[in-house]
């Protein structure tokens, strides 16, 4: 076994061509971020996880119904335009939208150390994910930011080994998980342009 980092397919290995994000690689890529709020040890984010969990269901039935036609990301979202029901493309999107607001809280963890993480995820929150939500939504995700744990603890669940072995450097956790949050964000933002530039995303 290893630290959690190095148990699951980083960002920074999917792969992305001229064609678009490879949509295999993505898919176990955001599994492996499901996993992550495990380490965060809170019920609260149950509603997080869920949700990213059911997009991802829906991104992969449209993948294994048709697969020549999905191999990226791009290219599911063009074959599914014509289509009355847009399942995958709206998951897709959604699912977008969750993944940024991890990526932009992990971000704001790494760059200021001295701030406990519920900070740090409440500050992604209102730039990311709360435009988006009812007024019925936000008191939960707000329940579920004060239930973060404290960044001490998070980072050491982050750094374990769970097979006992010795847990990784600060140093090297820094490193993996700043490549993979920078991948990340890149993919992201790669993906909200081809949505905003094929007007992707109207109607949902």
């Amino acid at each position: 076994m290893a630290p959690y980092l190095e148990t699951i397919k980083s960002f920074a290995d999917v792969e992305v061509t001229d064609a678009g994000v490879d949509t295999s690689d993505f898919l176990k890529a955001a599994e492996g971020l499901v996993g992550l709020f495990d380490l965060l040890g809170s019920a609260a984010f149950s509603v997080v996880q869920n949700d990213l969990k059911g997009n991802i269901t829906k991104i992969k039935a449209r993948y294994d119904a048709a697969p020549t036609q999905s191999e990226t990301l791009e290219q599911l979202v063009e074959n599914e335009k014509g289509e009355k029901k847009r399942t995958a493309t709206e998951g897709l999107m959604w699912l977008l939208r969750g993944l940024s607001f991890t990526c932009k809280a992990l971000q704001n963890s790494q760059a200021n150390k001295s701030e406990e993480l519920s900070v740090a995820f409440n500050k992604s929150y209102e730039v990311t994910l709360k435009k988006f939500h009812s007024f019925l939504v936000r008191p939960i995700f707000s329940v579920a930011m004060k239930a973060c744990p404290y960044r001490a603890d998070f980072y050491t669940k982050l750094a374990a080994d769970p097979a006992g072995g010795p847990p990784a450097s600060q140093e090297k956790l820094n490193e993996e998980l700043n490549n993979w949050l920078a991948a990340l964000s890149s993919i992201v933002a790669r993906l909200e342009a081809f949505y905003e530039k094929g007007n992707h995303g109207k109607g949902f």
